[in-house]
């Protein structure tokens, strides 16, 4: 019986076995990541710690750099969820800015090694294949279109500049996001009310 060529298991559906294996993979290497970062995170680290042989990773990922953007992809996939189901249960429009804003930072609270990966994903001194920012246009238009959904509801001021204002916003939680990193005891929760408490007075009609 001839061989399987090499990759034919891409082009056909994972087993539940080998989803299993990536799905671990992909966990130990968000551990990793946060731990040690993307330097320090090799194929062979990644093998040691899942418990198998560096040739066993390779079969599920070509390449360091593709195990990394299955953890990026993987963290992305989870905050999204998170907050897509927030915001979906939000009672009006501007309650649904503050979901977004509540669960975001609620989120990155409850799964610090997430922060790690993210800023390791995207730092611009090393190569990890991965080209999204936290300024990508497809996050900020998501918060534009809840804070234009507001303004039309008449619950925020007519004058506000959606963009501008969703600019802001992502800009405020990823800096008090980013501030647990360097202070692992700064308190999220009082600066998620701080983020509001600011939304609340720009946006009063």
């Amino acid at each position: 019986m001839p061989a399987e060529p090499r990759g034919a298991h891409s082009a056909r559906q994972p087993t539940l076995t080998e989803q299993a294996r990536r799905q671990q993979l992909v966990a130990v290497t968000i551990d990793l990541v946060a731990a040690h970062g993307y330097a320090a995170c090799s194929l062979q680290r990644i093998a040691d710690a899942a418990g198998i042989t560096k040739g066993a990773v390779i079969y599920h990922f070509a390449s360091k750099n593709a195990v990394i953007r299955a953890a990026y992809d993987a963290v992305i996939e989870a905050l999204t969820e998170r907050v897509g189901a927030a915001v979906g249960l939000a009672p009006g429009p501007a309650a649904a800015v503050d979901a977004y804003v509540e669960s975001m930072i609620g989120h990155m609270a409850e799964h610090p090694t997430h922060v790690r990966v993210l800023t390791e994903a995207l730092a611009p001194a090393v190569d990890t294949g991965v080209d999204e920012g936290p300024a990508s246009p497809e996050r900020r238009q998501v918060l534009a279109d809840l804070v234009t959904a507001a303004v039309s509801a008449g619950e925020y001021r007519a004058d506000l500049d959606a963009v501008t204002l969703a600019v802001i916003l992502n800009g405020a939680i990823d800096a008090v996001v980013a501030q647990t990193l360097a202070d692992p005891g700064y308190d999220l929760t009082a600066a998620t009310t701080a983020v509001l408490d600011m939304l609340h007075r720009t946006t009063a009609p």
